[in-house]
């Protein structure tokens, strides 16, 4: 493996291109700018990024595979990720981007919110494209944060800088959902090949040996983040992932209950639940009654 740098402030990412650092805790980055930069690296980020690719000038990878990262695309990174990035020979590289350290949004109405701009954790082939309008937005979001920087810190700085950062990611949250519709034929099959996983998973012996199903099982039959592919289910279903798991797993306790004589608890460690009583609840919250209750009354 090639060299792994740690970013674990803003002025560490500056340094390695060659740029100046305008706050300890927040960057905006103009990569055509840069003077130094390495050819190959593993970056290990403590710190939440966001890029806007100009042109084709190298590769990110995550984990083992590409990102979707051609000309006017965006892609994040939360801290404790780790990219690959590869650059091209004998081209400058051409990215626009923002940095920002998490103690910057400590305490604020932003660091509350952070965990709800899920695209953070999205994987390969998962980049935000972006029409020419969308990425004039998120250019202009970018030069009112640089302002900003650029402006004597006052008592207004952090909350003008934390509040344009949320604008800025409002927007990607918008973008995204935009997209979501756009690739609807795509993600429409997505949805198909996860009923059939689904159905698969509980036909099999797999309960019984895995437990209960996770929706980061299914995301990565399907080669998607499981924040991606959350995110996704709910656009095209309407349901969450877990959602969409547990209805199909109640489904198949009402046919378990009506075509069998199986005890509740039969039925349960079935199914996957190490606990019959976790089953029960589970029921009781979505069919309205209990297993047996169910029974009786079919």
């Amino acid at each position: 493996m090639d060299e792994i740098i740690k970013i674990d402030s803003v002025d560490r990412y500056n340094k390695i291109f060659g740029l100046e650092t305008l706050h300890p805790l927040v960057s905006v980055v103009d990569l055509s700018r840069a003077t130094t930069w390495p050819m190959r690296a593993w970056f290990n980020y403590g710190v939440y990024a966001l890029f806007l690719k100009d042109v084709k000038c190298g590769n990110i990878k995550y984990g083992r595979q590409y990102y979707d990262y051609q000309d006017g695309t965006v892609v994040c990174f939360a801290p404790g990720q780790v990219a690959d990035l590869e650059m091209l020979p004998d081209i400058q590289p051409a990215a626009h981007g923002l940095l920002f350290h998490p103690d910057l949004i400590r305490g604020t109405a932003l660091g509350q919110e952070i965990r709800r701009y899920t695209f953070f954790s999205y994987e390969t082939n998962e980049a935000l494209h972006l029409s020419e309008e969308e990425r004039r937005t998120v250019m202009d979001c970018l030069r009112k944060i640089e302002a900003e920087l650029e402006h004597a810190i006052d008592k207004h700085s952090r909350r003008l800088i934390t509040a344009n950062i949320g604008l800025l990611l409002d927007y990607c949250m918008r973008f995204y959902e935009r997209q979501f519709t756009t690739r609807c034929e795509v993600n429409k099959d997505i949805v198909i090949r996860f009923e059939q996983l689904l159905d698969n998973y509980f036909d099999g012996e797999t309960p019984q040996q895995e437990g209960l199903p996770s929706v980061k099982y299914f995301a990565d039959k399907v080669c998607l983040s499981a924040n991606y592919f959350g995110d996704m289910i709910r656009r095209q279903t309407g349901q969450t992932a877990s959602e969409y798991i547990q209805n199909k797993l109640i489904d198949r306790a009402k046919e378990a209950l009506l075509s069998s004589d199986k005890t509740m608890s039969q039925i349960a460690y079935d199914l996957g639940f190490q606990y019959p009583q976790h089953f029960s609840r589970m029921f009781k919250r979505i069919a309205g009654c209990t297993p047996n209750e169910f029974r009786s009354k079919n």
